[in-house]
C-alpha cells in the first residue's frame, strides 16, 4: 500500500475510474470500500497461520510485507487514500457540473434561430429553463430602450411545448416587474403568514448583496403570488432589457451557485439574441428599401404607362362618339366601338387603382405608433380622391402607444377594408376611427353600403366557423390577438370593430 507498491496504482486507478464515472460521494464511497478491503487484508495477515503460508510462498518477492499492514501505518495510508478519493471526486464533480452547464448553454444557443424571431427565441429559451428547473410558470418582461414600452409574457410548458400568453402590464407595470434594485439576480422564499420574504440577492459581478430592499419582490408577489421565485436581469444591447421570473423552481445545487449559473447563462446567450435582433432589423430595413424602390418604379413606370394608355383610349372613345354623330350610316358600329373602348378604359382605371393599393400595402410595412395616425389619414384621403366616396378619419388621442407589429397589421386591415368598400359595398360614405377605450385600442371601419349577407352582430368565433367575412381581416386580427366584431345591416351598411389590448409584443 505504499506509493512504491504496485497495489497502490490499483487503488489509485479505482478511485480515478469512480470519479470519472460517477462523482464526489460515489468516489468517497469507493475509497471507503477500498479501505475496508485493506483492513480486512490486515486482519487476515494478523493471523499466525496466514503469516506462515505467506512466508512459505515467498510473497516478499512482490514487496508485500507484514510491516505494510501495521495498524498505525495502515491508518495513515487509509487517511491518505480517503483524502485522495475526496479530492478526485470533488474535481470530477466540478468538471461534470461545468460540462453540464456548457451543454445547457449550447442547447439554448441552438434555440436562437432567425426563423423563430426574437419573441420565439426568447420563448424557447425560457421554456428550456422551465424544463431544466421544473418551474410551474415563468414570466418574461422586456422593455424597449427607445420607447420604454413594456411587454409581459406568461409562459408555461403544455404538452412539452412552451406556450406564451401576453399579459397587460397595467399602468404600474414598470414598478411591478422592473423596479430599481442593486441586484441583478435574486431568489425569494415567501413566509406563509404574511407578505414577508427571505431574499438572497447577487449583483452583476456574482457577489452576494447583504442588504436588499424587498419592495420589488413584494410588488411582484401582489400580482403573482408564489412560494419560491427566482429572477434574472437580462440586457440585449441598448435596445432591449428586462427580467425573467421563474415561479416555484427546484434548484439542485445551492441557491447561490444556481444564481451564478443563471447569470453566466444569460451573459452567454445575450450576444446571440442581440445579433438576432440586429439581423432582423437590418433585414427589415433592407426589405423596406427594396419595397420603396419597387414603389417608385411602379409609380414612375407601370402606373404612368397605364394612365397614358387610359388617356389614349379615352381620346379614341371620344373620337368614335363624334364620328357616330357626323356619319349616321355607321353610327351603330361607332357606338359599339365606343362602348367597348369605355369598358377597356374602366379596366385600365381599375388596374391603376389596384397598383396604387398594392403600393400602399408595401408602404404599410414601415408603419409604427408614431406614423400610424398620419398613414391612416393619408389612406382615407387617398381613398376619397380615387373613388369619389366621401371618407373621413377620426382620432381621439394625441399619441398612439402600440407596438410596430400591431400598427402594421392595423394599417393593412384598414387598407383591406377600404378595398372591400370600393369593390363590394356601393357605399357613399365611409368612416375610419381609432379610439382608446378602457386601456384598449379600438379600430372602427363603418360604411353606408349594402352590408354583408347577414343581419345583426357576430363575433370572431362565429366568423371562423361560418367564414362569412373576409378571411384576410380575420387572420390579421388573430395575428395581433385582437377581438373582431362585425355588425351588418343589409342595404344600410356595415361596421367592423377591432379591439386590441395594449399588450406590447416583442418581435
Amino acid at each position: 500500500t505504499t506509493q512504491s507498491n504496485p497495489f497502490f496504482l490499483f487503488f489509485l486507478f479505482v478511485l480515478v475510474a469512480a470519479a470519472y464515472r460517477w462523482g464526489l460521494w460515489e468516489t468517497v464511497m469507493t475509497a471507503v470500500a477500498s479501505l475496508s478491503l485493506l483492513w480486512l487484508g490486515s486482519l487476515v495477515l494478523s493471523i499466525a497461520s496466514t503469516r506462515i503460508w505467506l512466508a512459505h510462498h515467498h510473497l516478499q518477492i512482490v514487496k508485500v510485507t507484514i510491516a505494510d499492514f501495521d495498524p498505525k501505518r495502515l491508518f495513515m495510508r487509509s487517511v491518505y487514500l480517503l483524502v485522495m478519493g475526496f479530492l478526485l471526486g470533488y474535481l470530477a464533480e466540478q468538471q461534470k457540473k461545468l460540462r453540464a452547464e456548457k451543454e445547457v448553454a449550447a442547447r439554448m444557443l441552438g434555440l436562437v434561430r432567425m426563423d423563430a424571431g426574437l419573441a420565439g427565441a426568447l420563448s424557447q429559451i425560457v421554456g428550456e429553463l422551465l424544463r431544466l428547473y421544473g418551474a410551474r410558470r415563468a414570466l418574461i418582461v422586456s422593455r424597449e430602450g427607445s420607447s420604454s414600452r413594456i411587454a409581459v409574457g406568461s409562459l408555461a410548458v403544455k404538452n412539452g411545448i412552451p406556450a406564451i400568453d401576453w399579459l397587460d402590464p397595467g399602468p404600474s407595470g414598470a414598478e411591478t416587474y422592473l423596479g430599481e434594485s442593486v441586484a441583478s439576480a435574486w431568489y425569494a422564499n415567501s413566509h406563509r403568514d404574511a407578505m414577508e420574504f427571505t431574499v438572497l440577492a447577487m449583483n452583476s459581478a456574482g457577489e452576494l448583496v447583504r442588504e436588499i430592499d424587498p419592495a420589488p419582490v413584494q410588488r411582484f408577489a401582489e400580482v403573482h403570488p408564489f412560494a419560491q421565485m427566482c429572477a434574472i436581469h437580462f440586457s440585449v444591447g441598448q435596445e432591449l432589457s428586462g427580467r425573467i421570473f421563474l415561479l416555484e423552481p427546484h434548484f439542485i445545487s445551492s441557491i447561490d451557485d444556481e444564481l451564478r449559473f443563471l447569470q453566466e447563462l444569460v451573459r452567454q446567450i445575450s450576444p446571440a439574441v442581440y445579433n438576432l435582433y440586429l439581423l432582423r432589423r437590418l433585414r427589415r430595413r433592407a426589405g423596406a428599401l427594396v419595397r420603396a424602390r419597387l414603389v417608385r418604379e411602379l409609380h414612375d413606370g407601370a402606373v404612368q404607362s397605364l394612365i397614358g394608355v387610359e388617356m389614349q383610349v379615352d381620346v379614341l372613345r371620344r373620337s368614335y362618339n363624334g364620328h357616330s354623330e357626323e356619319h349616321p350610316a355607321t353610327a351603330n358600329h361607332s357606338e359599339l366601338m365606343a362602348t367597348e373602348l369605355e369598358r377597356i378604359q374602366n379596366l385600365l382605371r381599375e388596374e391603376v387603382l389596384k397598383l396604387r393599393e398594392l403600393m400602399q400595402q408595401m408602404k404599410s410595412s414601415e408603419v409604427d405608433a408614431r406614423k400610424l395616425p398620419g398613414f391612416l389619414r393619408d389612406a382615407v384621403q387617398r381613398f376619397q380622391r380615387e373613388t369619389g366616396i366621401a371618407a373621413r378619419f377620426l382620432l381621439d388621442v394625441d399619441e398612439v402607444s402600440l407596438p410596430s407589429p400591431v400598427c402594421r397589421e392595423l394599417a393593412r386591415i384598414v387598407q383591406e377594408a377600404l378595398v372591400n368598400v370600393r369593390k363590394h359595398s356601393g357605399a357613399k360614405q365611409v368612416t375610419v376611427q381609432l379610439l382608446e377605450t378602457g386601456g384598449k385600442w379600438e379600430l372602427i371601419v363603418e360604411d353606408d353600403g349594402t352590408g354583408f349577407a347577414f343581419a345583426g352582430k357576430i363575433l370572431q368565433a362565429e366568423m371562423d366557423s361560418t367564414g362569412r367575412v373576409p378571411a384576410i381581416i380575420r387572420e390579421r386580427v388573430r395575428l395581433i390577438q385582437g377581438e373582431l366584431t362585425i355588425e351588418s345591416k343589409p342595404g344600410r351598411g356595415a361596421r367592423i370593430e377591432i379591439l386590441v389590448s395594449q399588450v406590447q409584443l416583442v418581435t
